[in-house]
């Protein structure tokens, strides 16, 4: 099986960086997509940003220009670099990935990590 596990969550100061780090173990053959997602209490989980294997990326409207997301393959790592936060980003952020496993190449299957908690203080 694989395992995401994020780290690099806190509290910050509205206007303040953080980065957070998601790696993934396991039996993986490639890593398709690694997304991370935001949800806060009572509400939806939602889109931040997503970076596909040809290390192109997407973001959602509101933090374009502010964060960052990258990958290193070698280390089967992602990281989301988050620049001039706001309060209303709060939230636990999750890691998700779209992996081929060596023991079904054919097939792709996502995988969630635990969530890290950031919160961004007024």
């Amino acid at each position: 099986q694989v395992q995401l596990v994020e780290s690099g969550g806190g509290l910050v100061q509205a206007g303040g960086s953080l980065t957070l780090s998601c790696v993934a173990s396991g039996n993986i053959e490639t890593i398709n997509h690694m997304a991370w997602f935001r949800q806060a209490p009572g509400n939806q989980r939602e889109l931040v940003a997503n970076i596909i294997l040809d290390g192109s990326t997407t973001y959602a409207d509101s933090v374009k220009g502010r964060f960052l997301i990258s990958r290193d393959d070698a280390k089967n790592t992602g990281y989301l670099q988050m620049n001039s936060l706001k309060p209303e980003e709060t939230g636990v952020y999750y890691c998700n990935a779209g992996v081929t496993t060596t023991y079904a190449v054919q097939f792709e299957f996502d995988f969630w990590g635990q969530g890290t908690q950031v919160t961004v203080s007024s």
